[in-house]
């Protein structure tokens, strides 16, 4: 196996060398300059009139999403943005979803789960994916809604590029305006980010191939995190696998096949490995990390022991990805206005 080493020249404040052992990352360091631009974008933005305007559901119990709603309450402050925290009982939720939609005010949307959980939706499926989809294109500061989703497992990377047009069911070329970026979600997008910030995208390969030749192991696949980050780490060139707990999938930008491998044998060739198991009894075997890797916890639970994870050669560790995570959120926010609302 070739040692998976992310970047021979990276820069010294964020990455060890292999003979200092392993390094904590923190997510301050990455966030702190997004901030800044954001909050610069901002101030253009009042120069000309608008304030952006996020509106946060929330309607569960949940102290995580509670905690969250409180971060993004305190980013949106410090950085100019106007956040209002609607809390609404969960059988409301879809009436006050409805009127915000419909507010010309209302610049970004997010609700913050889980709600339902996976009861059902009179409508069909579970009535959390259902709210989702009901979330417009224009207002979706998340990028969850399906329209998002599809541009994302289709690599499809504008909200406007249409290649394909479908004419009383011809399929005709159509123009490609690529004006109009689509929206990410936000804590994948944030370990994107982390990644760019750690060194690990190669920039001197073009925009798609710039984890050419990266092995990623990203365990668990629910449809918040795990899932679409192993798409847009596959769609960057990456060989992906995605391991959840019955089974293990090869992503390579837009093809899925499910593998036998030992997830061992995957996770040791791996140079970035993501956990985000929802469950205090998971823990990653230290020994399957290879020294040089990077590895991100994005569960709520602690998925690694830190101390003996730490005592790897060259590891870079990433226990929290929130701060990014509430900066991509503003930024996303800032990208629908650009589209829709300037």
């Amino acid at each position: 196996l070739t040692s998976p080493e992310i970047s021979r020249s990276s820069t010294k404040n964020h990455i060890s060398t292999m003979s200092e052992g392993g390094t904590k990352v923190k997510a301050d360091d990455c966030a702190a300059p997004l901030r800044e631009e954001i909050k610069s974008a901002v101030l253009k933005l009042k120069e000309k009139g608008v304030t952006p305007l996020l509106v946060g559901f929330l309607a569960s119990g949940d102290e995580s999403a509670r905690k969250y709603a409180e971060w993004t309450g305190k980013a949106c402050e410090s950085d100019g943005i106007k956040f209002e925290l609607r809390e609404v009982e969960k059988m409301e939720l879809e009436d006050a979803l409805t009127a915000a939609n419909h507010d010309p005010s209302v610049h970004g949307i997010m609700i913050y789960y889980p709600c339902f959980g996976t009861a059902p939706s009179f409508y069909g499926g579970n009535m959390d994916d259902y709210l989702r989809d009901s979330v417009p294109i224009e207002k979706d500061v998340e990028g969850l809604c399906h329209t998002y989703r599809r541009n994302l497992y289709h690599n499809i990377r504008y909200i406007d590029a249409h290649t394909q047009a479908n004419q009383g069911g011809i399929l005709v070329e159509s123009t490609t305006e690529n004006t109009k970026k689509c929206l990410l979600p936000c804590t994948p997008l944030a370990i994107v980010k982390i990644l760019e910030h750690l060194n690990a995208y190669d920039q001197t390969l073009p925009v798609g191939n710039r984890l050419m030749g990266k092995t990623i192991a990203v365990i668990n696949r629910s449809e918040i995190v795990g899932r679409p980050l192993a798409a847009m780490l596959a769609n960057d060139g990456a060989e992906v696998y995605s391991i959840d707990i019955s089974s293990i999938y090869r992503m390579k930008r837009g093809k899925m096949v499910e593998v036998t491998e030992a997830q061992e044998e995957l996770v040791k060739r791996s140079h970035i490995i993501v956990t985000g198991v929802p469950t205090k009894d998971y823990r990653l075997p230290t020994e399957w990390v290879s020294p040089g890797s990077v590895v991100f916890n994005v569960s709520h639970f602690k998925n690694v022991d830190e101390e003996t994870l730490l005592k790897v050669p060259g590891v870079k560790y990433v226990p929290l990805v929130g701060k990014v995570t509430v900066a991509m959120l503003e930024r996303n926010l800032l990208r629908l206005v650009q589209n829709y609302h300037s």
